[in-house]
C-alpha cells in the first residue's frame, strides 16, 4: 500500500509556515524545561525516599513535595501551545497517529489527573506516615513516565506513514510504535534529560539559598549537580545510541538537511560537555547557561529530525497560506502578556518564600 494514500489533505494556514515553526520551537522549549524539572525532581524525590537519608536530603525531598504541584501546572500549561502549533503544521500526521493509538491517547487525561492527585497527597501528607512517601511519589512518577511514553509513541508514529497500514489489521485504536528502533533510546534520552534538569533545579535553588546565607544550602548544590553531571554523562551514550537508531536517510550528513543536523548536534554535544565539566566543578550558574543553551539546540535538532522523517511525504512550505495576519498579532500580544504575568507570579512566589524563611 502506498503510504501517501493514507495521508489526509492538510488544512490551509493563515500566515507563512515559518511563523508557526518559530512559535512551535520557542513554546516547546519552555515546555520541555518545565517538564524536565517536574519529572526530574519527582524521580529524584522517589529515589531518595526509598533509602534512609541524610536529614538534609529529607529536607530536599520535602521541598520537592511542596513545589511539585506547581511544576506540574507549569509543565501542563506550557505544553498546550506547542501541541497546538504542531497540529497547525503537522495536523494531518498528528491527528492520524492519534487515531491509530486513540485508546492510549485518550487515557492521558485521566492518568494525568491521578498523577496530579498523588502529587498533592504527597505534599499534604508528607509527614504522616513517612513510609507512604515512596508509594505516593513513586506512583506519581510512574504515571508521568507512562504519559511521556505515550507521547513518544504518538510523536514518532506520526513520522512513519509507511506503518499506518497496520490499522487495517487492528482498527481498535490500541496501536503503538514499538517496532521503531529509535523509540526506546529516544524515550530514555528524554528521561535522563529530565533527571539532569531536575538535579540542576535543585542545585540552582541551593545556590539561591547559599547566596542568602543558608549554611545547609551547599548540600543541595552537591546533591543536585551530582544528579545533573552523572545523568548528562550517561545521556551522551544514550544520545549516540538514539542517533544510530535513526533511519540512514536522516543520518546522512551529505544532504543539506543532514549537514545542518550535523552542525546542530555538534553544538549540542559541545554544550553538554561544557555543562558536565562545570557541573563537576560545582559552578551552578555556568552550568545553567550551558544547559539552557544545550536544550534549545536539541529542540532545533528535534525539529530537523522530524523534517527529515517527513521529507518524502510533506514539507510545511507546501501548505497553502491565506494571508490572515490578525489572529497571529492577537496571539503574540496575549503570549507576551502571559509571559509577563508568569514572570510576575514567579517573582511573587520567590519573595513570599524569602519572607516566610
Amino acid at each position: 500500500m502506498d503510504p501517501v494514500s493514507l495521508i489526509p489533505t492538510p488544512d490551509t494556514i493563515p500566515v507563512p509556515w515559518g511563523w508557526f515553526q518559530l512559535l512551535l520551537s520557542l513554546t516547546f522549549y519552555l515546555h520541555v524545561v518545565a517538564m524536565n524539572i517536574m519529572l526530574g525532581t519527582a524521580l529524584i524525590a522517589f529515589f531518595h525516599s526509598l533509602k534512609k537519608n541524610h536529614p538534609g536530603d529529607t529536607d530536599i525531598v520535602r521541598d520537592i513535595s511542596s513545589q511539585l504541584p506547581f511544576t506540574m501546572a507549569f509543565a501542563i500549561n506550557f505544553g498546550v501551545a506547542p501541541l497546538l502549533f504542531a497540529q497547525v503544521l503537522y495536523g494531518h500526521f498528528l491527528y492520524t497517529s492519534s487515531i491509530l493509538m486513540a485508546g492510549f491517547w485518550l487515557s492521558v487525561v485521566p492518568v494525568l489527573i491521578v498523577a496530579y492527585y498523588l502529587a498533592y497527597i504527597f505534599r499534604l501528607r508528607f509527614d504522616s506516615p513517612a513510609g507512604a512517601r515512596p508509594f505516593l511519589i513513586g506512583g506519581a512518577s510512574l504515571l508521568l513516565l507512562l504519559i511521556g511514553f505515550i507521547f513518544s509513541n504518538n510523536l514518532t508514529l506520526m513520522q512513519r506513514p509507511e506503518v499506518w497500514h497496520r490499522f487495517f489489521s487492528r482498527p481498535d485504536g490500541w496501536l503503538l510504535n514499538l517496532d521503531d528502533p529509535a523509540l526506546f533510546p529516544r524515550y530514555l534520552h528524554f528521561v535522563l534529560s529530565a533527571l539532569a534538569t531536575g538535579g540542576l533545579a535543585i542545585a540552582l535553588f541551593g545556590d539561591f539559598k547559599h547566596r542568602r546565607g543558608d549554611p545547609d544550602a551547599s548540600r543541595r548544590i552537591h546533591l543536585g549537580l551530582g544528579w545533573f553531571s552523572y545523568a548528562t554523562l550517561a545521556n551522551l551514550g544514550i544520545g549516540i545510541w538514539f542517533f544510530m537508531m535513526l533511519p540512514a536517510a536522516v543520518r546522512d550528513f551529505t544532504t543539506p538537511a543532514g549537514k545542518w543536523l550535523g552542525i546542530v548536534l555538534a553544538a549540542g554535544i559541545a554544550a553538554g560537555i561544557l555543562a558536565i565539566v562545570w557541573g563537576f566543578r560545582l559552578r551552578v550558574r555556568a552550568c545553567l547557561c550551558a544547559t539552557m543553551t544545550g536544550i534549545f539546540i536539541m529542540v532545533i535538532a528535534r525539529d530537523l529530525v522530524r523534517a527529515s522523517y517527513l521529507q518524502p511525504y510533506f514539507s510545511p512550505a507546501d501548505l497553502v497560506v491565506t494571508g490572515q495576519y490578525s489572529p497571529l498579532i492577537i496571539f503574540l500580544a496575549f503570549f507576551a502578556a502571559g509571559l509577563l504575568l508568569i514572570g510576575w507570579m514567579v517573582k511573587l512566589a520567590f519573595s513570599t518564600g524569602r519572607a516566610g524563611s
